[in-house]
């Protein structure tokens, strides 16, 4: 797939830059900007010189969710505009959530509602102090999408996601650190290095492994602990049988830094 003008995709160094481009609209996601989006992610779920994914924004808002002009047209047309959830919204954060690969979310400014959802999904989230967050689904009289209602609860406890699922409000980006919502907050001015750093870092680590950390992470969230523990021990041989993991305990010996090429 060929960029378009609202979503931008580039690879350099193992590392797939996905950056949401409708900075005029704050990033809402019409059509073209959701399907675009999906088909990013699930390209740089294939390519295999892909070994990490930096998500963001372009502007001075990550991403505000839906597109509200173009829904309302749907809405007083023949459309059923609420098909977008199984069309656009679930096959995003599947494709995020799914990648065997490590996924970062550079938030630059609002996260709002299908947005919010977008950076949650991803696996770190650095964010600019000037950023913000919003579930605003109740506001508009729906429920939440994109997630929200699994990866929000699990990120800050369920009596916190209910009290901003049920009453949206700004939450900025120092409570965002506070709450979980985000690992990591830096001044505007240095997202962008320090976003590309850390996905970076990612991208140059033992991507079968963090393949399996993200598997386990995903799988312990509603399994018991005797089942994970089974998983774990698949998957920790998995890992043990590869070249990666031979290297580096032969690296630590000779007391050098290891490399690690995803295999």
């Amino acid at each position: 797939m060929a960029d378009t003008d609202t979503v931008l995709y580039e690879v350099t160094d193992g590392l797939a830059t996905v950056t949401l481009n409708r900075p005029g609209a704050m990033n809402a996601l019409n059509v073209e900007a959701k399907e675009a989006l999906r088909d990013s992610l699930r390209r740089a779920a294939v390519e295999s010189q892909v070994r990490a994914v930096l998500l963001t924004g372009n502007g001075r808002a990550f991403c505000v969710g839906q597109d509200l002009k173009e829904h309302g047209e749907a809405l007083a047309g023949e459309d059923e505009p609420m098909r977008t959830v199984a069309l656009h919204y679930s096959p995003i954060v599947s494709a995020i959530t799914g990648m065997r690969k490590p996924v970062v979310a550079a938030v630059n400014g609002v996260a709002a509602g299908a947005g919010f959802g977008f950076a949650l999904a991803a696996d770190y989230r650095v964010a600019a102090e000037s950023a913000s967050f919003n579930t605003a689904f109740a506001g508009i009289a729906l429920t939440a999408d994109s997630g929200l209602s699994w990866t929000l609860p699990r990120a800050i406890g369920h009596s916190r996601a209910a009290d901003l699922l049920l009453f949206p409000r700004k939450v900025d980006a120092a409570e965002a650190e506070r709450l979980g919502i985000v690992q990591r907050v830096v001044p505007d001015e240095e997202l962008p290095t320090a976003a590309r750093e850390i996905a970076e870092r990612l991208a140059h680590g033992p991507t079968a492994a963090y393949a399996a950390i993200k598997e386990s992470l995903a799988f312990a969230a509603d399994h018991s602990l005797p089942e994970t523990l089974e998983l774990e021990e698949r998957l920790q041989g998995e890992a043990g049988a590869t070249e990666d993991h031979r290297g580096a305990v032969a690296a630590f010996a000779r007391k050098e830094r290891p490399t690690f090429r995803g295999a």
